[in-house]
């Protein structure tokens, strides 16, 4: 990172001196005491000390100064002369030899062979690399190195928690509230609201507080008032209405929200002084009137209204009104009622022309005027938003709108629908009508019983004083689909404009009101409507100029009494919190690992403690937390720094007990690069002290005689030690001569370096925070031989090399007779190991137990199977000739161990034969989609394949002899090396190229290269969850094996060959999958990966698995799975029904001839492409893994007999009857639209000049409500052939509704088609398919008195 000119280490006694030159440097941190190295860059004057060089570097990188040297590099490379430079001379670094005008690169290393010391935070100087990083103002000189607070500089509350400098406090938005917080501002800067919320009073013992709404927002207000936080949170007042956090989700309509939440305020206000508090201060009043123009005749109601909403745009046009005022006049406009649309006049008794139209009684003390720019297109049937500019006042004269008189006439008016029981503002799409069934409302009264004089008198008065002042505009941002309420509110305190925003609280002026209008924002010409802003008003709320009523802001000396104690209350609440956050800031919280004495496994926890408590406390906590009261005393327990990414322990705290932890750990951040371990110690023991700098290493010693690797030893070193001495470190350590011992260093991966230069340094061969070692120390021949030949080698890679599987075995199995016992060798136990070599030069006359329980185990396969076809009614000759051909079927696994038989007698004691009466076929599922858990359909009978007399192994038969040091069970094959190595196995059934993997493949005979591989099983007992019948082995083999040669070492304990089972790979979620490429090894395998082994014929080359489903066209779910089948590159379809015949009979219950059932493309759950009897499969037919076919049965002869011919599915919809009929097949000669006319004429009996027809949509069967496919499908599209647009029918499969265009839609009464519709959408629900189009399902807003949305599901 190179800093500014603004942060650069300048010297101050030169800093004016801009005329001397100055000495570019380039540092490279090159230690290994941090995760990342870092380059700092220094612009200093030539006269700069080197001292001062020294302590600008320490203060850049972050290290104390004194604890590293400096070195010249050259480039990135360090020359070969490593002098470091003198950090103590006086001379300058000009004439120690740096360049002006140049680059200066240097090297930071250890000093004495010791990492630097990172400098922590207190220790007089911050890291300025740390001001590099840190984002915004960075801290004052003063006030570093001048504090005692561990807090880390670049972490601070002070954003979140301090008042908005304008002292109002924002709502933070739970997820998509920002209309509900928009709507809250507003109301608490209504001080007539706030007020009269605050005079309520909440009766604890009559509602619980969590759900009483009017309580919610008391305290949400008095939190706005006296909050010292930037932002409150809004989740108390939305549990008070019943909501769960799934409505934060939610974007509902600010004026839909301010209706509900005075309906639900007015309920929970009744019986209380606020009960009319809403309709006081947002009720108004107006008149719907019908006047006949004949004579005179007026008809009229009174209705209340809480907004008044007005329209953007009239209705039918394209221009918007220009401002508000517009919009009122057009509201109150009139209508004449003529034409077919005549009023009848209860006077006159006839028709009469007449004028409709709204006028204003009373308009209310805060007026709401809502602009309704969500509308409906019509022509693309989706909601729009309209942003045209609309302008509104600030102060608003609503005189013009008042009605003072009604018009001149000498009849009598009639008063009539009284608007009671009528909705609570003047259209029927506004709220319900709760706010106008009040007794003591006067709606409906007719004003003919005061005089004319009266009324004109009141009427003038109310004009003269209708002057009303813009507080709050509501501001919506987006689209009809979604967006973001904010509110702009004018505070009538000091009378500034201000943006409520969430959690943001901003001043802002007239011009930004302005900017609310809408519109595009300057001339944009001919496109200025494409341009138009998205942000733009939504709601106006103003207030009545009336100096009499005009309330101001409750003071705090005029609060009520529960006001007072509610405001003491949350201010107690709110410095308890305070202080907790204070504690939690001063807190360190770091990873905490230890190794249990007893259990030895290592444990995880988070180790939480105070800055100013003492290394000796944080022990104590960390003795608590990790539960060793029992285990260890307290005195055997300590904490040391730990790297537990690199398993490193990187220093202890010698004599350090009684320092702070803010001082150890570098103070409070929210993430370490480090850990602490809990290390302990037994009684009897002493703590190894651990120096800051040292690397540890694991070392391991190897016995060549044991072939075993023992467990490692922890040492620690330093970098600049070179070999010779490392040796002589372990030496002491292991108590093995140094002057014989191989060092191994594994650097990686199966990196396996010998140490073999003495003079080297550790850190030239590689070394790093931590490292494994091998070492060997004996005296044998071997350490004269070529590294890479010798015995050690070998045994290393093997060690590296070595996976464990627990491998899960079938039920009809030899091995499922294994002992449960686990039969635990460890590497290290010489004695069985010489034992084993002994059994390899052991006599030759007992080897034959591997051999005769294979045989055995066949003979009873075989007779399962037996049993199994005479069950099934298919006892033929020819499978009795095939079973019999396994019998001479000799695993060469037999003639691989026929060198080592003695060691088989262990094997024949574990390994025991139950009676062929115990092994009893398995139920089997013919419908499960999955993976059969036993033996799988296409597998049921795994001796009757043809190819039986190639499922030998391909390996020579000359006995192989065992690896030094296998156990009992320990088998070595030969493995083709060369073979497909690049290629990683994936997640399938069966790959395109698997044939030429295939272990069945004759050509692999002579692939590659004969190696040895490791494989060694014992019997293992599983969890007992893992169910009575499941056994399971642990393999311990080399993942370099191939699948081919795995299988080959697990015949034994299967009981048949390779050739008869398959591998399933267990991932996560128990999700299985076949691995099928024999000659890919095992290397995308890792330790303790589950393998479970299923029955079942294994695929060949050009073979692959595929799923068969019975299409069933007519039936509510038209796909059924029925059997896994095997099908294969070259075979015929007619060769694969044949082969799916007995497999239908036997599984599925359907006996059908070959000519009674066809196959067809199944693309999901389409049917697609019907396949000929003559078609070749990788000819003429694409196939691959998981390849799925349709069955279908036929109701009669095959029609198909061409590809040029193309089968449809017709369906004829009746609309005099509201139904559809069945499906029926169409077989079409070509892709003529007037051909298949003619076939649906012909079928149908519908004249050809009569036939309309429409293609189906979506899935198949295509399925579509018969209250929407007479007008929603394109009917009789203008084509002459199928297979362009709009149809591309250019494939079999696809469905065609047809009709009679002569025939008339039946005629609906309501009831019925309510009726008809719950029927289709029960039905289409139930079989997936969509009832009608909805982009998006809007949820109702909906608030619940009783806090339990449960009871109000009815309710819509």
């Amino acid at each position: 990172m190179v800093p500014s000119e603004e942060s650069q280490l300048v010297p101050k006694e030169v800093e004016s001196a801009a005329e001397e030159p100055r000495v570019l440097c380039i540092v490279q941190d090159t230690t290994n005491s941090k995760t990342v190295n870092e380059r700092v860059t220094l612009n200093l004057p030539a006269s700069t000390p080197l001292k001062r060089l020294f302590e600008d570097v320490a203060s850049k990188v972050g290290y104390v100064n004194g604890t590293f040297d400096l070195v010249w590099g050259n480039g990135d490379n360090v020359t070969d002369t490593q002098t470091p430079i003198d950090q103590n001379s006086d001379k300058t670094i000009l004439d120690a030899g740096f360049e002006p005008g140049k680059k200066n690169f240097l090297h930071l290393t250890d000093k004495d062979g010791e990492q630097p010391h990172i400098m922590s935070e207190e220790s007089g100087t911050m890291d300025e690399s740390t001001q590099d990083r840190f984002i915004g103002p960075l801290p004052r000189e003063c006030s570093v190195g001048c504090t005692n607070d561990y807090v880390s500089q670049s972490y601070s509350y002070s954003s979140v928690l301090s008042k908005s400098e304008t002292g109002y406090v924002g709502l933070v938005n739970q997820a998509m509230t920002c209309y509900l917080n928009s709507l809250l501002q507003t109301l608490f800067m209504t001080p007539e609201f706030r007020n009269a919320l605050y005079k309520w009073e909440f009766e604890e013992s009559e509602e619980d507080p969590v759900t009483s709404i009017p309580y919610q927002l008391q305290r949400l207000f008095v939190l706005l008032q006296t909050s010292k936080k930037r932002a409150i949170e809004t989740t108390d007042v939305t549990r008070s209405f019943g909501w769960d956090s799934s409505e934060a989700w939610q974007q509902h309509d600010v004026q839909e929200l301010c209706r509900v939440m005075f309906d639900a305020l007015e309920q929970k206000w009744k019986q209380t002084e606020q009960a009319d508090l809403i309709n006081q201060l947002y009720q108004g009043k107006l008149k719907d009137y019908v006047r006949c123009l004949e004579c005179g005749y007026e008809g009229w109601r009174i209705d209340t209204y809480l907004d008044i909403p007005l329209v953007i745009r009239p209705y039918g046009s394209n221009q918007a009104f220009a401002s508000v005022e517009e919009a009122l006049h057009a509201f109150i406009q009139p209508e004449i009622l003529d034409g077919p649309n005549q009023y009848f006049c209860e006077r006159c008794k006839k028709k009469c022309d007449a004028r409709k139209g709204l006028r204003f009684l009373h308009f209310p003390y805060l007026l709401t005027l809502q602009l309704k720019r969500f509308d409906f297109d019509y022509t693309t049937m989706h909601r729009i938003k309209l942003n045209d500019r609309m302008t509104f006042p600030e102060e608003l004269d609503m005189s013009v709108f008042i009605d003072v008189e009604d018009e001149k006439s000498p009849q009598t008016e009639s008063c009539t629908d009284s608007g009671a029981e009528n909705e609570g503002s003047c259209h029927s799409d506004q709220m319900s009508n709760d706010f106008s069934n009040d007794d003591g409302v006067d709606e409906g009264i007719c004003l003919e019983s005061s005089s004319a004089a009266e009324r004109i008198s009141k009427a003038g008065s109310e004009k003269s004083s209708l002057l009303y002042e813009l507080f709050s505009v509501m501001v919506h941002s987006g689209s009809a689909a979604g967006g973001h309420y904010y509110a702009c509110i004018k505070s009538f305190s000091d009378d500034q404009w201000y943006s409520f925003n969430d959690q943001h609280v901003s001043k802002i002026t007239q011009e930004d009101i302005k900017k609310t209008y809408g519109g595009s924002s300057g001339s944009r010409g001919y496109y200025s409507s494409a341009f138009a802003s998205s942000t733009n008003a939504y709601m106006l709320i103003y207030r009545l100029k009336d100096p009499m009523r005009n309330a101001k802001f409750l003071e705090a000396h005029e609060y009520p009494e529960h006001i007072k104690q509610l405001v003491q209350k949350e201010r107690e609440l709110e410095e308890q919190e305070k202080r907790q956050r204070e504690i939690e800031r001063n807190t360190c919280k770091i990873k905490l690992f230890c190794i249990h004495p007893t259990k030895q496994i290592m444990m995880e926890n988070k180790l939480e403690v105070h800055k100013d408590r003492t290394l000796k406390e944080a022990v104590e906590i960390a003795y608590k937390l990790m539960d060793l009261e029992e285990a260890v005393p307290l005195d055997c327990c300590r904490l040391v720094k730990y790297d537990e990414f690199h398993d490193y322990l990187e220093r202890s705290y010698e004599g350090e007990e009684d320092t702070p932890m803010g001082l150890l750990l570098g103070g409070v951040k929210s993430t370490y690069m480090f850990d602490l371990l809990l290390e302990t110690r037994r009684p009897d023991q002493a703590f190894q002290c651990y120096k800051p700098g040292e690397v540890m290493v694991k070392v391991h010693v190897v016995d060549l005689k044991t072939e075993s690797v023992a467990h490692p030893i922890s040492v620690r070193a330093y970098l600049n030690q070179t070999v010779s001495e490392f040796k002589q470190l372990i030496s002491k350590a292991t108590h093995l001569p140094a002057d014989t011992m191989r060092v191994v260093l594994e650097r990686c991966y199966n990196d396996l370096r010998l140490l073999n230069v003495s003079s080297k340094t550790l850190k030239a061969e590689g070394f790093f925070r931590s490292n494994k070692v091998f070492i060997e120390s004996s005296e044998s021949s071997d350490r004269h031989v070529a590294y890479t030949d010798s015995h050690l080698w070998r045994l290393l890679d093997r060690h590296a090399n070595t996976i464990r599987l627990y491998v899960s075995l079938p039920e009809q199995s030899p091995g499922s007779q294994l002992r449960r016992t686990v039969y635990q060798k460890p590497s290290g136990d010489a004695g069985n190991l010489v034992e084993t070599c002994d059994r390899v030069k052991g006599p030759v006359g007992n080897m034959k137990s591997v051999e005769a329980i294979l045989e055995e185990s066949t003979e009873k396969l075989k007779s399962l199977s037996l049993q199994q076809q005479q069950e099934g009614d298919n006892g033929d000759s020819s499978k009795s000739t095939e079973a019999s051909d396994f019998e001479n079927i000799e695993s060469p696994i037999n003639e691989i161990d026929s060198s080592a038989s003695a060691e088989n007698r262990e094997l024949e004691n574990q390994i025991q034969i139950s009676d062929p009466e115990n092994l009893q076929s398995e139920e089997r599922s013919d419908s499960d989609v999955n993976n059969d858990r036993s033996t799988s359909s296409v597998d049921s009978d795994i001796l009757s394949s043809s190819h039986s007399s190639d499922t030998l192994c391909n390996v020579d038969n000359t006995p192989l002899p065992l690896a030094n040091g296998l156990d009992s069970h320990s088998i070595t094959s030969s493995r083709r090396s060369k073979a497909n190595q690049g290629k990683k196995e994936t997640w399938d059934t069966a790959e395109e190229d698997s044939g030429t993997d295939s272990e069945y493949d004759e050509s692999s005979k002579s692939r590659g290269e004969a190696q040895y591989m490791y494989f060694k099983s014992e019997p293992y007992a599983a969890d007992e969850d893992a169910g009575d019948g499941q056994k399971w082995l642990m393999v311990h083999v080399d993942k370099r094996i191939t699948l081919s040669a795995f299988k080959q070492h697990l015949e034994p304990f299967v009981g048949v060959p390779s050739s008869h089972f398959k591998v399933f790979r267990v991932y996560a979620s128990n999700q299985e999958f076949e691995s099928v490429r024999l000659n890919e090894t095992l290397s995308s395998f890792s330790d303790d990966n589950k393998i479970t082994i299923r029955l079942g014929r294994a695929l060949k080359k050009g073979e692959y698995r595929v799923k068969v489903y019975q299409l069933l066209v007519n039936e509510p779910e038209p796909c059924k799975f029925l059997l896994d089948a095997v099908f294969a590159k070259g075979m015929t379809v007619r060769q694969s029904k044949e082969e799916l015949l007995p497999q239908l009979r036997e599984q599925c219950g359907l006996d059908l001839t070959i000519d009674r059932f066809r196959l067809r493309k199944k693309t999901w759950k389409n049917p697609g492409t019907v396949f000929l009897d003559y078609h070749i499969y990788e000819e003429d037919i694409n196939i691959s893994s998981n390849w799925e076919v349709f069955l279908e049965i036929l109701d009669g002869v095959e029609k198909m007999k061409s590809m040029s011919q193309l089968a449809v599915l017709s369906r004829r919809w009746r609309p005099s009857e509201m139904k559809l009929d069945s499906f029926q097949e169409v077989v079409l000669e070509s892709s003529s639209v007037e051909e298949l006319k003619e076939k649906l004429s012909e079928i149908s009996g519908i004249p050809l000049e009569n036939i309309e027809f429409a293609k189906g949509r979506g899935t198949f069967p295509c399925d579509i409500s018969i209250l929407e496919i007479h007008q929603d499908l394109d009917w009789n599209p203008k084509v002459s052939t199928l297979n362009v647009w709009p149809l591309h029918i250019c494939d079999d499969g696809a469905v065609i509704f047809y009709r009679d265009k002569t025939e008339e839609l039946m005629e609906l009464s309501d009831e019925q088609r309510n009726e008809l519709m719950k029927k289709e959408s029960s039905r289409l629900q139930k079989t997936g398919h969509r009832v009608t189009y909805s982009p998006r399902k809007e949820k109702a807003l909906k608030i619940y008195l009783d806090g339990a949305p449960n009871k109000d599901l009815t309710q819509d």
